[in-house]
């Protein structure tokens, strides 16, 4: 099928989920359906369930969902109220596997705790299962679970170190989603501030994204401990000898390729006169990062954004949006190479957040 839809969300208000047709024969990519969201609950992170009937939204002072009958059919359920109002909903993962809870996290102030979410037979977010503690300074910005979904990692860029709790496998339903913490490590250099956490499908390795430190880290997972230890192999996200690199650029996001073998990762500058940039690794088997394979700029700053999302079927495609001028544009990777083929613009605040692969 040649035509793929995806969706995006925005940062700010009015709130709208925008999906699109990306042709990958004609190389086209089309606006075919603004869905409007509660007015005060722009997605600024956006996630399928495991069958993409749901989209579950980080919706700035709210947890929503949305009943997804196809890329055009999206009805908003439910959303539900944070812990605590003087903060803002970041990030959320939806698990994959039962009971197939789903793990919000705020950030900013009164951040220092994440939200277990129970899901109904439908898929639509349902009770909360658990609350559970990081430390009262924390922010986490990303988190992601290992290959079997008992141990959950989490990136606090405020506390400058990543998390380790485990899944309560062992508890009856629905609280064998809830979270008992492992442990955590801080991280190599005290101005790195993670932001972002990928995990390779054999579970043993973990890829860090430091937003400030503008690198990628790799950690080693300790097969009895499930620890992540850093391996103090790392990779640039932005131009070594770059001006200003601790104050004028912030990495974003990092994702596997459908295959595993690949690893992106983006940064965003400060300023509007710069460009962020898009990195990509090649990995082996067991998921070490191998070589850097390229550092390309992007075409504006990125804004809040620049993330990258691999399309989920196969190796070929990687949507980047961005929420400086309001871009979603899409690469081709071929040969080991990044090309822009298709790109469009929505002239609307705050648009271009993540961007979800529906099909």
């Amino acid at each position: 099928m040649p035509v793929h839809h995806l969706m995006v969300g925005t940062w700010t208000p009015p709130g709208a989920i925008f999906t699109f047709a990306f042709d990958d024969e004609k190389l086209t990519l089309e606006l075919v359906k603004r869905t409007p969201t509660p007015s005060d609950e722009p997605i600024s992170w956006m996630a399928f369930d495991h069958a993409k009937k749901n989209i579950y939204g980080a919706a700035m002072k709210k947890w929503s969902s949305f009943a997804v009958e196809s890329p055009t059919a999206i009805t908003h359920g439910v959303s539900h109220p944070m812990l605590h109002q003087h903060t803002r909903a970041i990030f959320l993962l939806a698990a994959k596997r039962p009971p197939r809870a789903v793990y919000c996290n705020p950030f900013y102030s009164h951040a220092g705790h994440g939200t277990v979410f129970a899901s109904s037979a439908t898929g639509a977010l349902d009770t909360p299962i658990q609350h559970y503690a990081y430390e009262p300074n924390s922010g986490i910005h990303g988190m992601v679970f290992d290959p079997s979904e008992t141990y959950l990692y989490s990136a606090d860029l405020k506390a400058n170190k990543l998390w380790l709790h485990r899944r309560r496998t062992e508890a009856s339903p629905p609280r064998d989603a809830a979270l008992e913490l492992v442990g955590s490590v801080d991280c190599p250099d005290e101005r790195d501030h993670p932001r972002w956490v990928a995990m390779h499908p054999s579970g043993d390795y973990l890829y860090a994204l430091m937003e400030k430190g503008n690198r990628i880290c790799e950690y080693l997972i300790c097969p009895t401990t499930h620890m992540p230890v850093y391996t103090h192999k790392h990779f640039p996200l932005i131009p070594p000898g770059i001006p200003n690199p601790w104050t004028m650029y912030r990495a974003d996001v990092c994702a596997l390729s459908h295959s595993a073998e690949y690893l992106f990762a983006s940064s965003r500058a400060n300023s509007p006169d710069l460009t962020g940039y898009i990195a990509a690794f090649k990995l082996d088997k067991s998921g070490s990062i191998e070589r850097q394979i390229c550092l390309n700029p992007t075409p504006t700053s990125g804004g809040h954004s620049n993330a990258v999302s691999p399309s989920d079927w196969c190796d070929d495609w990687v949507a980047v949006t961005d929420d400086q001028e309001g871009w979603l544009d899409i690469y081709r990777w071929q040969d080991e190479f990044l090309a822009r083929v298709a790109r469009v613009r929505v002239p609307e605040p705050g648009f271009g957040m993540n961007a979800i692969w529906y099909d």
